[in-house]
């Protein structure tokens, strides 16, 4: 058994597949329509048929409760493995990516926290 899948929730597909595509450098894999939403799966153009990240709609009440009170909380939505913490954290953040933890060293590991701009926080680690 391995993962292919992971949704994440977000406030506006639209926006969303810009955010991670443009801001974020994923490719989308996938993007077909399903009913009033869209089945949008992104990929890393260094492992196109590795996981798949699922821009899933918040558009269930205990979906917007989630993502609502686990944002409020800092506790980010997901985490995503980078080779450079520092030479990813410039670029993003002169991309307009807006930080709410700069890296910082936890143990082994350097970890930094962004706001993906879909009611998100989305940390990054270099283990």
């Amino acid at each position: 058994m391995k993962i292919i899948v992971t949704s994440l929730f977000v406030q506006d597909q639209d926006k969303a597949l810009a955010f991670y595509t443009e801001k974020l450098g994923f490719e989308k894999k996938h993007d077909i329509p399903v009913g009033e939403f869209r089945w949008i799966a992104l990929v890393s153009p260094e492992n196109q048929l590795g996981t798949e990240l699922l821009l899933e709609p918040n558009n269930h009440p205990a979906a917007k409760e989630y993502q609502k009170k686990i944002f409020a909380e800092g506790i980010p939505a997901t985490m995503f493995g980078v080779a450079d913490i520092h030479k990813e954290y410039k670029q993003l953040s002169e991309n307009g990516v807006n930080f709410t933890m700069e890296p910082t060293k936890i143990g082994e590991n350097t970890i930094a926290v962004f706001d993906d701009t879909c009611g998100n926080l989305i940390q990054i680690i270099q283990q």
